[in-house]
């Protein structure tokens, strides 16, 4: 049977890892090993100095204190070594162009493909002012993965997902495979009461290149993005 590793950054009680624990069901054995605390907006961070406590939770989980690049590593060497892919997510909002630099959840998937394992990481953007129906977060992730995971993926690449918020429950949606949006957030800050700095950008308005993820998935289809190694697309 496939083993699958899965992991995220929004800890290891999050709705969306457990929702991408429904979706894998079907696909292979999945093994979930993720952080025991939220780590969003963490990027590539690793832990090499200091011991990492790991707490196994039933048969096929373990509750990593460390960061989801940590998780990634210690899978697929320590584990679950031999596993067939990783999967991280289901991210609590989207992953999109400039967003794979700081993610915890796209680390994680970059870490395994470092690593030579497939990898895919899988985000949920929320609309503004939403909530997210996880149940049909999960069939919507299982019907683009029954699709990803049947295709090849050449080494030194990883597959990054995100998954639009349309109204209604519809769960076979426009799959569209485009590149990274290579434009900033329109970063913004305002000063608080006591004069500090407080991030004000507006992502649900961030700059879109036509035909990109970021104006793929706020237009309401499935942003599907092949990503590549630098260090490892020539080997």
């Amino acid at each position: 049977m496939t083993r699958l590793v899965v992991t995220n950054d929004d800890g290891f009680d999050s709705p969306g890892i457990g929702a991408l624990v429904d979706a894998a069901r079907d696909l292979g054995e999945p093994i979930v090993v993720a952080p025991a605390t939220a780590q969003s907006g963490v990027g590539h961070q690793l832990t090499v100095d200091s011991p990492i406590h790991i707490e196994r939770v039933g048969d096929q989980g373990y509750r990593v204190d460390g960061k989801p690049a940590d998780c990634a590593r210690l899978a697929l060497t320590e584990l679950a070594p031999g596993a067939d892919w990783l999967l991280a997510g289901i991210n609590h909002g989207a992953n999109l162009g400039a967003d794979v630099y700081t993610s915890g959840t796209v680390a994680a998937a970059r870490e395994a493909a470092l690593l030579g394992c497939r990898a895919l990481a899988l985000s949920q953007y929320i609309g503004r002012e939403r909530t997210v129906d996880w149940t049909v977060t999960a069939r919507r992730a299982a019907s683009v993965l029954r699709i990803l995971l049947a295709r090849d993926l050449p080494a030194g690449h990883f597959w990054n997902v995100n998954l639009p918020h349309p109204p209604g429950s519809a769960i076979e949606l426009p799959i569209v495979f485009c590149g990274l949006d290579t434009r900033p957030h329109g970063v913004r800050y305002r000063r608080d009461g006591g004069g500090d700095f407080v991030y004000a950008g507006d992502y649900h308005a961030r700059p879109r290149q036509v035909g990109r993820d970021v104006d793929v998935c706020l237009s309401g289809r499935v942003a599907v993005t092949l990503v590549t190694l630098e260090i490892a697309a020539d080997g």
